[in-house]
């Protein structure tokens, strides 16, 4: 995997992931003190759903301000929110320009109900395993020492959950898969028996950030499993994080605005991540592998 992902687009990704870390526990900050991440075949078999697996698996899942010196001082106005149009997603920034109300009502619930302010999550594939994305932040001190300050602040303040087994991170995950107790390894042992991958990432690691880095298998019912997902991180007072894919295997770019529609009627944040490669040589994607970074 790590032949897909090439410097260039590693300048691209990670300081963008840190500043949307940042960017969200710098506005929710509180309760807690803190400091300002797609699923294909990689040519080996992958178990994959039935749609009577699938289908099972979502019935089971479903059941900080300074004080005024002066007085008189007439306070900055707030800006407008930006309206965010799905269609118009491609032209969305790449990194949220603010945090919502919602989002920080959220971030509070999971402070709390006991979740890490020192732990995020991923749901993702191969993508976001930690010898291709994040890990070398926990062991790596170099790479570290060469970030912007700020940016060795958020190291400091997620270390441990950059390089680590995650059952929501396993190479072909779906939006199905991860409401579906037989795709969870447990490799390390700690989740309970038949616990869903998401089930048991949400109780053991108790993060309060998790990034939805999921989508490349398309198929209809993926809107359900992906409300699924996002209302279980609701609940469980972790801030979901919308990530944009890199590629248009359907054609149509519909994984992406499906991303955005729900980005919108949840009200959360949105990395653009798609916006930030298209400048590079065939928009940051492999020439033999239209899916690979």
């Amino acid at each position: 995997m790590k032949r897909f992902i090439g410097k260039q687009t590693r300048a691209h990704l990670l300081p963008q992931l840190f500043m949307v870390i940042g960017l969200l526990l710098s506005a929710c900050a509180g309760g807690a003190s803190v400091s300002a991440a797609e699923s294909h075949s990689t040519g080996t078999s992958v178990p994959t759903l039935s749609e009577t697996e699938e289908d099972a698996a979502f019935q089971s899942a479903a059941s900080e301000t300074p004080e005024a010196n002066d007085s008189d001082a007439t306070p900055p106005a707030e800006a407008a929110p930006a309206i965010r149009d799905p269609d118009d997603w491609k032209n969305w920034p790449v990194l949220p320009d603010a945090v919502s109300d919602t989002v920080k009502a959220i971030y509070q619930r999971g402070l709390e109900n006991g979740n890490d302010p020192h732990a995020f999550s991923i749901l993702g594939d191969c993508h976001s395993l930690p010898e291709v994305f994040l890990g070398l932040y926990d062991n790596d001190e170099p790479a570290v020492a060469a970030l912007d300050e700020d940016l060795q602040e958020t190291v400091e303040q997620f270390q441990g959950s950059f390089d680590r087994y995650s059952p929501t991170v396993v190479v072909g995950t779906t939006e199905g898969a991860l409401l579906w107790a037989q795709w969870n390894e447990n490799e390390e042992g700690y989740c309970e028996p038949n616990e869903l991958p998401i089930d048991c990432e949400l109780r053991y690691h108790k993060p309060v950030i998790a990034f939805i880095r999921i989508g490349t298998h398309w198929e209809a019912r993926n809107e359900e499993y992906l409300r699924t997902l996002i209302e279980k991180l609701i609940d469980n007072g972790t801030v979901p994080v919308i990530v944009t894919k890199p590629d248009n295997r359907e054609l149509d770019e519909r994984v992406n605005h499906n991303l955005a529609k729900l980005a919108v009627e949840y009200d959360l944040p949105f990395w653009n991540f798609w916006a930030s490669i298209q400048d590079l040589p065939n928009s940051g994607l492999s020439d033999d592998r239209d899916m690979y970074l």
